[in-house]
């Protein structure tokens, strides 16, 4: 097993410009996708004993499930129908080891609270989309990786001087963040005297803190600044982070040959992990480094 992945580990990224296509999740053929970065589509992948890859290549397409709504992450511009982002380019990578291109592959917008459940009855073969690695999630789901490490932080309206950091998340303001995630756990937890608010997607929590609905949004740093550089003369990102967040790509329980599948392509893919993280999240301007995989 391990040796086979270990040769579809060698993926190569080149850096030209990409003309792709994705699948939608029916199935049906999606736009040209733009893309900084171009994977070597594996052959002959053998399913071996795992059941998600069979059912994948049974169907000649992997359901990948993601989110849309978070720009440097997973983000879907619904004009020209092209996805961008550091968890949209992990996804492409993952295909691509497992025998999939780009016209191979339909992705499903799947909210935070239904993950588990999407993996669990089958409506996404794998889970793209900050998903946060907990022990609690792993009695519902396994998770290759991390591929990701961040931590929880707070977005603010610019002109906010009133919160700059987690130390000020007490009785009087209002946080929000979205339904199902590891976030509003911890605020909920830790920050009793906080009252919360919560949607399905984080873009409706930014845009009820621009509204003035909320005082401030809480979720991992990273994506945070994602949406203060969309928006930088209304937005900001404040404090430092204040949990450790690992995110795993998320895949059916017990599936444990597509987990080490996937672990071997992160563990012998830096310089890929690399040039991903640099042509998404480099913009950013805070440096990222790949934390080592767990190959429980």
């Amino acid at each position: 097993m391990s040796k086979k992945y270990a040769a579809i580990a060698a993926c190569t990224v080149a850096l030209f410009a990409l003309a792709g296509c994705s699948g939608a999740a029916d199935g049906t053929p999606g736009q040209p996708e733009p893309s900084a970065l171009s994977y070597t589509v594996a052959t002959s992948v053998t399913p071996e004993d795992s059941p998600t890859l069979k059912r994948a290549q049974s169907r000649g397409q992997l359901i990948i499930g993601v989110k849309e709504d978070q720009p440097g992450f997973g983000y879907l511009d619904v004009v020209t129908g092209a996805r961008s982002g550091f968890d949209v380019e992990i996804a492409r990578w993952t295909a691509a080891t497992l025998g999939f291109g780009e016209d191979k592959i339909a992705y499903k917008a799947v909210p935070s609270v239904a993950r588990e459940q999407a993996l669990a009855n089958g409506d996404v073969d794998v889970y793209v989309g900050s998903y946060s690695i907990t022990d609690k999630r792993k009695l519902a789901v396994d998770f290759a990786g991390p591929y990701f490490k961040t931590g929880q932080g707070i977005l603010v309206q610019k002109e906010n001087e009133k919160i700059k950091g987690e130390e000020d998340l007490k009785q009087g303001v209002t946080v929000c963040s979205i339904t199902g995630g590891t976030p509003i756990q911890n605020i909920r937890a830790n920050y009793p005297g906080v009252k919360t608010t919560e949607f399905d997607t984080y873009s409706q929590c930014v845009e009820s803190l621009k509204a003035g609905q909320v005082d401030a949004v809480s979720s991992d740093q990273a994506q945070l600044l994602g949406f203060a550089s969309q928006d930088p003369d209304k937005l900001k990102v404040v404090g430092e982070t204040f949990t450790t967040e690992l995110y795993g790509i998320g895949l059916p329980k017990d599936d444990t040959s597509l987990r080490k599948a996937i672990n071997t392509m992160l563990t012998a893919g830096t310089s890929t992990w690399a040039q991903i993280y640099d042509s998404t999240l480099g913009s950013t301007g805070k440096a990222g480094e790949q934390p080592p995989v767990n190959n429980y």
